[in-house]
């Protein structure tokens, strides 16, 4: 018995392919199946690093700060698109919210606990 063509599974094209061997997750997840000694990131991959002198909460803040940016352009990209691609665009905004809330609420422990 033969699968007629129209049944053949995908196959990616070769920029897709280049696309994935070039990507980080992939390399990762082929050196954790591949390799016996797994290697973390090189520094040199780092796209920024944070001072050691920042306090935690300094940390909390920015991070706040940037989920803030963060859901602010997922909202903005969400407003411009449609069907699922949108549907898609506002549950980012919901995870960032989440995430956000989390951080904020981190940040208010210690003063709850001073009291």
């Amino acid at each position: 018995m033969t699968t007629p063509p129209d049944h053949l599974p995908y196959t990616p094209n070769d920029d897709e392919l280049l696309f994935l061997r070039s990507s980080g997750a992939a390399q990762r997840a082929l050196d954790y199946y591949l390799k016996e000694d797994v290697t973390g990131a090189a520094l040199d991959d780092l796209l920024f690093e944070v001072k050691n002198d920042v306090s935690d909460e300094e940390a909390l803040v920015h991070a706040s700060d940037l989920l803030r940016s963060a859901a602010a352009t997922a909202y903005e990209a969400a407003n411009s698109a449609q069907g699922n691609t949108r549907d898609l665009a506002f549950s980012v905004v919901y995870l960032i919210d989440m995430a956000k809330a989390m951080v904020e609420r981190s940040l208010h422990v210690p003063a709850r606990e001073n009291r």
